[in-house]
């Protein structure tokens, strides 16, 4: 993918649901109503575009930078009825759900964290880590979803800090790959591991219990979300339950399957996650 997004409005669309429909979000997505599932389409691949600068290896820092900032100027355009560029792709949600520029501009703040590289943050760090890169697709999403504003808010706060930790212990020798450590400094000096260097920290036998740490307080998260959605707030609660059951099943399968290394791969149970959709469908 470019560093900027150039193509048509049809072209855009497309891609959208191609790169939704290949995600482990695409359940929660398809048993929205077409409006709100084109919205959180367009929201989705506006995360992917920035995503991708961050992550993307070829291009030089600066050529990222300057291709967040690009995308941090888009979106102000948008929202001061200017000319958008790419960010075109979020007029009709932004419209249609009233969707904050904060949280767009919290998303791309995430990126350049990411792009700045992360190497055992403090617990207050990724706490802020997190909440850009996840609570705040959340209160994006809640909006879309049509969730009043407290128990919107409440929900995406913890789910998206369960679903970012739950990425987190999942990718975690993917992102050593990449010069990353996401993994807090606080229960990484209480292991006993002082090196910062993600390729050795994640070979140290005593990650353990850095990882069942973190797993525990992503298991909070996922038990907090749970008690907004068991009380039943207005809106379209489906696809957050599902994202809830996906990726809680994921942080299971981690649990069972342990830390030591090698570490083999957890995805989505898909037996599981197509029973929640029946469910959903039927019941939900």
């Amino acid at each position: 993918m470019t560093l900027i997004a150039t193509a048509s409005a049809p072209t855009r669309d497309a891609a959208n649901v191609k790169a939704a429909s290949s995600s482990s979000f695409s359940a929660g997505m398809k048993v929205l109503p077409r409006p709100q599932r084109t919205a959180m389409y367009a929201v989705y691949g506006f995360c992917r575009i920035v995503d991708d600068i961050a992550d993307e290896p070829g291009p030089p820092m600066a050529a990222r930078e300057a291709a967040l900032d690009a995308w941090r100027g888009h979106v102000r355009a948008l929202y001061a009825g200017g000319d958008p560029g790419p960010a075109a792709m979020l007029a009709h949600a932004v419209a249609n759900y009233g969707l904050a520029e904060v949280d767009f501009q919290a998303v791309i703040d995430g990126m350049g964290m990411d792009l700045a590289g992360l190497r055992g943050p403090d617990l207050a760090t990724l706490d802020l880590y997190c909440d850009r890169v996840a609570s705040a697709v959340g209160r994006l999403s809640v909006r879309i979803f049509g969730m009043d504003e407290t128990p919107g808010r409440a929900l995406a706060h913890s789910l998206g800090r369960a679903l970012q930790l739950t990425n987190i212990l999942r990718d975690i020798d993917e992102d050593a790959d990449m010069g990353r450590l996401y993994l807090p400094a606080e229960l990484l000096t209480k292991a006993g591991i002082l090196t910062r260097d993600p390729a050795e920290a994640v070979r140290d036998p005593r990650l353990g219990s850095v990882c069942e740490a973190l797993a525990e307080c992503a298991d909070a998260h996922y038990r907090a979300a749970e008690a907004v959605l068991a009380g039943k707030p207005r809106g379209r609660l489906a696809p957050p339950r599902l994202m809830a059951a996906a990726y809680g099943g994921v942080l299971e399968g981690l649990r069972r399957r342990g830390w030591a290394t090698p570490r083999a791969k957890v995805k989505v149970n898909k037996t599981r996650l197509l029973w929640q959709v029946a469910r959903e469908t039927l019941f939900g």
